[in-house]
């Protein structure tokens, strides 16, 4: 069996496996991600050694669906399947007393299937099946606790505000088809001129939404209302990175003036989101609004030309921020909650875990040697060296900065304060999980080299990029220890913590006019319907008036001329009785009859 098949189906077929069994969840859970896991090393074994899996299955005419396993996807769903195999060793602990262990379970195998999917897919109609599988996945996560307040509109807000977007790469894409006469991602990638520069702005758009980029960045934050292990999936290396994958991916082909909008894209989510994390009053939701600001420098270094750079901050950031996330889980289980004012002291409850949480607010904030700084600093590097330098390296430092400022605020309220230990129940399988992905956020940087050698690239090094964003960050981590939120943001404060809506923000420009929309739709509608069915009652109305004088007047006097004739006929066959001196008689009266209406007819 191909190893594509098995890192897609093995998650895949453990989640159905689970729901037909409804038992042992987590067990088999662990056992269908574990041997997805082996199949993707399997898969960047083989890119190493210059071997490219591929599967091509039927689709539609001329189009036929690939699965491709390249240096870049092997590598993607490789990561795909540590963070979470991670992940869901934390979860065992995490959900040991939640009641609905099976279907979360079991949706979390589909999301990480269809991941797999997306990032192993070679053409653009299964990427977008595998796109919109990751939605609903995320949708079912973000609202698992569906009876709990707010949930469910924090659901239905985070698929409104993705599904929007995705029309974007829903136009892209058959844009792209129809101008290469090809499916296929790689074909396409050689378009170029205005379609490709209509494609990149449509693509950018979708990953916009994905990715969760200003101003479409509000709904992130909010989809802290799923359990702890999907905050850290979405936000590591599933959802939110497919945005930053699909323009990693399709790099080659941007022009260098959609190249410009993607970096100011990035750049802008950069500062506002990192802006919006240090006025935050909620770890998650600080950890929520950072992971904009990161892949927004994504962004920025995409649009500096140099996807490379972009793929090693998302590897390290994917160990980072799942980390963090799943340091704050144990946090909120320690505390009941996230809020920062129940959070005062907590690092001290769990000294071991607060040990990892701040190893990984290091090295997101770029400290060396560990893998943020690595990341970052070929970021700042790639912004340095292109054509809009100033402009993208100003971001860049901005965005390092605010990491270090908001990172540092965080760790100095978990630590400041009492202690108030408690028992956390599974806390072995959440450390043994929050463990093996701190790991990786320290060592990650070490194998850039490799990658670099397996993807045929090279970053060149740049000692002022590496004093800059040293400088940046040390500085973002005094600001943000010592100096207070409040100082710190000044003015733009109350800004930060509304989440810089302008006159109300997407909700007033976009949603609520969206919505408005549809309840004016369904209104038409059923006045639609109210009127079609008066027609209908009409139409049956005069149907049965119709029925009715056919059947009493036309019927009716057809019958009764029916039966004047068959009389009229049994009278006259009564004169036919064979008896010559009748017949005579009655020839006689008819002749003289007719004589007499002629006569009368003469004389007149």
């Amino acid at each position: 069996m191909n190893l594509i098949t098995v890192a897609i189906l093995a998650p895949l077929s453990t989640a159905v496996l689970i729901l037909l069994l409804r038992r042992l969840p987590a067990t088999l859970a662990l056992l269908g991600i574990a041997i997805g896991l082996l199949a993707s090393i399997g898969l960047l074994a083989n890119a190493f050694n210059g071997i490219t899996n591929e599967i091509i299955l039927p689709g539609l005419p001329d189009l036929p669906l690939r699965l491709v396993a390249t240096p870049l996807t092997a590598l993607l769903s490789t990561l795909v399947a540590v963070v979470c195999n991670l992940v869901m060793i934390y979860a065992v602990g995490y959900m040991k007393l939640d009641g609905e262990k099976l279907r979360f379970f079991a949706t979390l195998l589909l999301f990480a299937a269809a991941m797999q999917t997306l990032v192993l897919a070679g053409d653009w109609i299964l990427l977008l099946a595998a796109w919109e599988l990751i939605g609903l996945s995320s949708y079912l996560l973000i609202g698992f606790w569906y009876r709990r307040p707010g949930v469910t509109s924090a659901a239905t807000r985070a698929f409104l505000y993705t599904r929007s977007a995705d029309l974007g790469l829903y136009i892209a894409v058959f844009i792209l088809i129809a101008s290469a006469g090809s499916s296929d991602i790689a074909t396409t990638l050689n378009t170029g001129g205005g379609t490709a520069v209509v494609a990149g702005l449509l693509l950018l758009v979708a990953a916009m939404g994905k990715s969760a980029q200003t101003p479409l960045h509000d709904w992130l934050q909010r989809a802290m209302a799923g359990p702890t292990p999907v905050s850290a999936l979405l936000h590591s290396a599933t959802l939110v990175a497919a945005g930053a994958i699909l323009l990693i991916r399709t790099a080659p082909m941007l022009p260098p003036d959609t190249l410009l909008v993607i970096g100011i894209v990035g750049g802008i989510t950069t500062v506002v989101t990192g802006l919006i994390a240090l006025g935050e009053r909620d770890l998650k939701r600080l950890l929520a609004a950072s992971t904009s600001s990161q892949y927004g420098l994504m962004l920025v270094a995409v649009g500096a030309g140099v996807p490379l750079a972009a793929l090693l901050h998302l590897i390290a950031h994917a160990a980072i921020k799942s980390s963090l996330f799943l340091g704050a889980g144990v946090f909120q289980h320690s505390r009941d909650g996230t809020a920062f004012t129940q959070l005062e002291g907590a690092g001290r409850d769990q000294p071991h875990c607060f040990f990892g949480f701040a190893l990984a607010a290091l090295a997101l904030a770029g400290i060396p040697p560990l893998s943020g700084f690595f990341s970052k600093d070929a970021i700042i590097a790639a912004s340095l060296a292109s054509p809009n330098a100033l402009m993208l390296t100003t971001f860049a430092l901005a965005g390092t900065l605010l990491t270090g400022a908001y990172m540092a605020r965080a760790l100095h309220i978990l630590w400041r304060g009492n202690s108030q230990k408690h028992d956390i129940v599974g806390l072995g399988w959440m450390g043994a999980g929050l463990a093996g992905l701190v790991t990786l956020a320290v060592i990650l940087g070490a194998a850039f080299p490799s990658l670099e050698t397996l993807l045929n690239e090279s970053l060149s090094g740049n000692t002022l990029a590496q004093v800059l964003g040293l400088s940046a960050a040390l500085s973002g981590l005094t600001l943000g220890w010592f100096i207070p939120m409040q100082r710190l943001l000044g003015p733009l404060l109350p800004w930060a913590q509304r989440g810089f809506a302008i006159a109300g923000g997407v909700d007033t420009w976009v949603v609520r006019p969206a919505f408005a929309i549809a309840r004016s739709c369904e209104q038409l509608e059923r006045g639609l319907y109210a009127a079609v069915l008066g027609v209908g009652r009409l139409g049956l109305g005069i149907g049965r008036a119709v029925r009715y004088s056919d059947e009493r007047g036309i019927d009716g006097l057809i019958f009764s001329l029916v039966r004047g004739t068959v009389e009229l006929g049994s009278r006259a066959r009564a004169l036919q009785s064979g008896l010559i001196h009748r017949e005579m008689a009655i020839t006689v009266v008819g002749t003289a009859l007719i004589l007499a209406t002629l006569l009368v007819a003469l004389l007149i």
